[in-house]
């Protein structure tokens, strides 16, 4: 049997799946029990939308806890105090400037699992993500993008706490 992959997570990434798995198995899977209940009560159960929907809810709220502790079996921390700020790894926050608008952006580097571009968290296992890798301040890194290749200059490498 193949090994499973590693989920690499920060400690930040670590606490927040831990909290939504305490929520999904002490809060959610009450609150959905509840709803199935009070649908079991309105009767006939073949034309009842709502036991349909809390069904639904509750299928969808165990696949995710089975999902997280997967996710949690597997995970890898990254401690960000043992980070080397040479070069850029999985835990760094890093300043970039884009060549081609002169822009400066900042980006957190994160397991899959916690990517979140809104929260400018990208993947080690994006294609930004692999170029940084390894990366240290004055570099130049060249991504393969749809829209072409983009070029970042690394400008700054600090942990990211």
């Amino acid at each position: 049997m193949a090994e499973a992959k590693k989920n690499i997570l920060t400690y930040e990434g670590l606490k927040n799946l831990e909290q939504e798995l305490e929520d999904l198995k002490l809060v959610r899977r009450k609150e959905v029990a509840q709803k199935i209940k009070e649908a079991r009560e309105q009767g006939d159960l073949s034309e009842n939308a709502e036991y349909d929907a809390a069904k639904d809810e509750q299928r969808d709220i165990e696949a995710r806890i089975e999902e997280v502790e997967k996710i949690l079996k597997n995970a890898e921390v990254v401690d960000e105090d043992e980070v080397d700020l040479e070069k850029i790894n999985v835990g760094c926050k890093v300043k970039v400037k884009d060549l081609e608008f002169d822009d400066e952006l900042e980006f957190r580097l994160v397991g899959s699992t916690e990517a979140n571009s809104l929260d400018n968290k990208i993947s080690n296992e994006s294609p930004v993500g692999q170029a940084l890798i390894g990366g240290r301040v004055g570099d130049v890194v060249e991504v393969e993008t749809p829209a072409g290749v983009m070029k970042y200059e690394i400008l700054d490498i600090q942990r990211s706490k």
